[in-house]
């Protein structure tokens, strides 16, 4: 077991474990890998979504199984491939070049315990822009035959696994590294109040170290987790979108109205993301917590390839919406999105000029800190309702899909109500109608939980900030993010 480093940060109050203490971390830290393999193999492009086999547990074999989820011929080792790893290496040295040869923004962070406040370059929608449109010159070119897009396409497995293990490969690197902090140094280095229990595999996935930089030739310093949090992973979810609305064009020679409006809206909602990155800096991400395997296969391996799963559905199984049914979900997503934007927009008002006309008739509990907690307006309705609007807004992402599910038929089957492919192979949902859902939909259920756990985490952390303010401001303010529900 680690020894504690004396460092100050974590001789705060005690942090209690989180996310099921060691037992709970371990599970997650070598669950989630399985879960990502699981999704890719039992929803495929070979046989149906789900696999037929599974359809019928009694009568499974794993011969049988192998063969309908497209299982490498060469076992476990074809999960992987020295090519897909290396050209997923190339893309993440590309946005490293692009961060430091592209125009950026210089900011201060907010101040660290010691009181010292680290610089950071913000260039992240600079580099996101400049690689949309290398990839849209090279689609005018040649289409749906666009290199990037059927490499994608044809070595996902691969470049999942090369994800995988970079994610693992970054969350060592930073848990060994963080042995090294020493008290009073002059870059600033802190550990994570969260991550220092001294437990290996706790620690390891929530993070020792705050702010972890490393210094790379002709780079230059990275901020890793702020680089992370906002570079390769959330651009390789957009550019995963894309090449499955290209795939869906090489398998029926049209693209669906569902995929573009999940592809459009996703698309926005990142850019909108690296457009803002300087907001980022007062997320609990990189105030609170440590950079660990938590947040490294979050940002390189779940989001990419998970928040994708509805448009990789999609490339072999196309919905039609119909303008009816794209008004429906624009519906839900300009509820969503207008709740979370107004929100925040009038929480950001009241924080910096609460004399503002638009904000002068909010109520408020004045705490013995000096903070104020809003009891009316929006946060009058529940005490994170920006969090209703944010899991609003991921419905759109999953009603498209509809009530997913397919088979793959081979060609000539001629069966009732099936889109055939170029190739002659026919797609219904058969048997496999409603089961899909647990694929397209699993992104709406999660995202629940990690805003209710967030909600929690929150909670515990303005109960000690607050003490009996925030059992007052509770007490007003009784729903915590659904009104009259939760």
């Amino acid at each position: 077991m680690a020894p504690k480093s004396k460092q100050s940060a974590p001789a705060h109050a005690p942090h209690g474990y989180e996310f099921g203490g060691p037992f709970g971390t371990a599970a997650i830290t070598f669950g989630l890998p399985v879960l990502c393999y699981v999704f890719t193999f039992a929803c495929n492009d070979t046989t149906g979504c789900p696999a037929p086999s599974l359809l019928n547990p009694k009568t499974l074999s794993l011969d049988q199984l192998k063969a309908e989820v497209g299982w490498p011929e060469d076992g476990i080792w074809g999960l992987a491939s020295w090519k897909a790893t290396g050209w997923t290496i190339a893309y993440y040295l590309f946005s490293a070049l692009l961060y430091r040869i592209l125009p950026a923004t210089e900011v201060e962070g907010t101040p660290l315990s010691s009181g010292a406040r680290l610089k950071y370059r913000f260039n992240a929608f600079n580099s996101a822009i400049f690689t949309l449109v290398i990839c849209l010159a090279g689609t005018i070119a040649q289409g749906a035959e666009f290199p990037v897009w059927t490499f994608i396409a044809e070595n996902y497995v691969q470049i999942l696994t090369a994800n995988i293990l970079i994610a693992y490969a970054l969350a060592t690197f930073v848990y060994v590294r963080s042995f090294s902090v020493k008290p009073g140094n002059p870059q600033f280095r802190e550990l994570a109040m969260g991550g220092c229990t001294g437990n290996l595999i706790y620690d390891f996935y929530m993070g020792r170290e705050l702010n972890p930089r490393v210094t790379l030739p002709f780079i230059g310093e990275i901020d890793i987790k702020e680089w992370m949090e906002l570079r390769p992973g959330m651009l390789g979810w957009l550019l995963l979108n894309c090449a499955f609305v290209a795939k869906q064009y090489r398998n029926f020679g049209f693209v669906s109205d569902s995929i573009v409006f999940i592809s459009v809206v996703q698309a926005v909602y990142i850019l909108d993301g690296v457009f803002m990155e300087p907001a980022i800096l007062t997320t609990i991400d990189i105030i609170n917590d440590g950079f660990g395997f938590m947040l490294s296969f979050g940002d390189l391996v779940w989001v990419p390839f998970i928040y994708s799963q509805q448009t990789r559905y999609l490339s072999t199984h196309p919905v039609t919406l119909g303008w009816l049914g794209v008004a429906g979900v624009s519906v839900i997503l300009i509820a969503g999105f207008s709740i979370f934007r107004l929100s925040n927009l009038q929480k950001n008002i009241f924080r910096t000029n609460p004399n503002d006309p638009r904000v002068a008739h909010i109520t408020y509990i004045e705490t013995k800190t000096g903070s104020r907690l809003m009891t009316s307006g929006w946060w009058g309705i529940a005490r994170h309702i920006n969090y209703l609007g944010d899991w609003l807004q991921s419905w759109p992402y999953a009603l498209p899909t509809g009530f997913a599910g397919y088979v793959i038929l081979s060609a000539g089957s001629n069966a009732e109500g099936a889109i055939k492919m170029l190739d002659g192979r026919e797609v219904v949902q058969g048997p496999a109608k409603y089961w899909g859902m647990i694929f397209t939909y699993f992104y709406v259920v999660y995202f629940a939980v990690l805003l209710i756990h967030r909600d929690g985490r929150d909670d515990e952390k303005c109960a000690k900030k607050y003490g009996a303010d925030w059992e007052k401001y509770k007490s007003i303010v009784k729903y915590k993010i659904v009104p009259g529900i939760y």
